[in-house]
């Protein structure tokens, strides 16, 4: 699993997959999926295998996720194993997607080979390593996290001429990975225009997310941060059917990609066909109220920092109340951040 972790941010919308090929309890090799495109976690460690002189024949492969069967970017990985003569595959978490969904177990044992599936703490962990993976394999949706930061008297916006940061500058660093490692990032159109955000990862070398503005007028000005940047990363704007037509043909022209959807589910729908399967909603509260009472937040990641900013942004309560299945808080700098989990894929 921490092999696996290689492929954060640069594998998407294949999962993140590690292998180690074992002898005797010596590793005689291992891998991981590093790219899109590139070499599937099982060939890797093969190949770990062959380059450090050591032969697979009847050794054990241990994989976070079942070796696919299948024809995709990469030939299927239950190929290699029975050529290579692996003689037992342990396997920490299924493919819930409809082309493996077991195929390749099935494979492996008809080919004489021993399969065995993890249970317990490591399996719960190979599951929550692809949480994106999978929910997106199961409804065709991207997995929602929530980002939030707010002062200790609750408050989620500074005041006009303060300082627009809540959390401290440990927080938006980890932000920033975290855009990294998303397919998109989201925000609502109040968030859009008030604070004209770039939504790029700042960290050197990272990928870039598709940047997404829920802008149901199709309002987000020509010289917006966004559109002067779409160079620089996509922008999709989600619009409602009835935006008006000569902002939304601007907006298209300048090099935007529009979206109407009627709700939020035909939205995260739309994105799912765009093989987005992670979306990272960081703004507004309007926005994160209407993905709440579509029951379409998956996790949440909120900083509580540790200032009082006085006064109230407080809005109606939401019609749908999502109680978290556990949560757990760590300390981020001089802010503490509690991480949510709504729903298990």
């Amino acid at each position: 699993m921490e092999l696996a972790e290689g492929g954060r941010g640069r594998v998407s919308p294949n999962p993140l997959v590690g292998a180690v090929v074992v002898r005797d309890e010596r590793v005689i090799g291992e891998g991981f999926h590093a790219e899109l495109g590139g070499l599937h976690a099982e060939r890797a460690a093969l190949a770990d295998c062959w380059e450090r002189g050591e032969d697979p024949a009847g050794a054990t492969m241990y994989v976070t996720l079942e070796p696919c069967a299948h024809e995709g970017r990469q030939p299927p990985c239950v190929e290699a194993i029975l050529e290579a003569g692996i003689g037992r595959v342990v396997i920490a978490s299924d493919d819930p997607s409809e082309k493996a969904a077991g195929r390749g177990p099935g494979i492996l044992h008809d080919g004489g080979v021993e399969v065995a599936f993890a249970s317990g703490a490591e399996a719960t962990a190979a599951r929550r390593l692809n949480q994106p993976f999978r929910k997106h394999a199961r409804t065709g949706l991207p997995l929602v996290v929530l980002k939030m930061a707010i002062s200790l008297d609750g408050q989620t916006s500074t005041a006009p001429g303060d300082s627009p940061w809540i959390s401290g500058p440990e927080s938006r660093e980890l932000v920033h990975r975290w855009r990294a490692e998303a397919d998109a990032i989201a925000v609502g159109i109040g968030t859009a225009l008030a604070d004209d955000p770039l939504l790029t990862a700042r960290l050197a070398g990272a990928p870039q997310p598709k940047r997404v503005a829920f802008d149901s007028q199709a309002r987000l000005p020509l010289d917006s941060q966004l559109i002067q940047t779409l160079d620089q990363a996509p922008v999709l704007i989600v619009t409602s059917p009835d935006a008006p037509q000569d902002r939304t043909s601007s907006l298209q022209n300048a090099g935007a990609d529009i979206i109407p959807a009627a709700d939020v589910e035909s939205a995260l729908r739309e994105l799912g066909r765009r093989e987005v399967t992670s979306l990272f909603l960081e703004g507004g509260r309007t926005l994160a109220s209407a993905f709440l009472k579509s029951d379409q937040i998956d996790e949440s990641r909120t900083f509580i920092a540790p200032v009082l900013l006085g006064g109230s942004n407080s809005s109606e309560g939401a019609a749908h109340r999502s109680v978290a299945l556990e949560s757990s808080p760590e300390q981020v700098g001089d802010d503490v951040l509690i991480t949510a989990r709504f729903k298990e894929w």
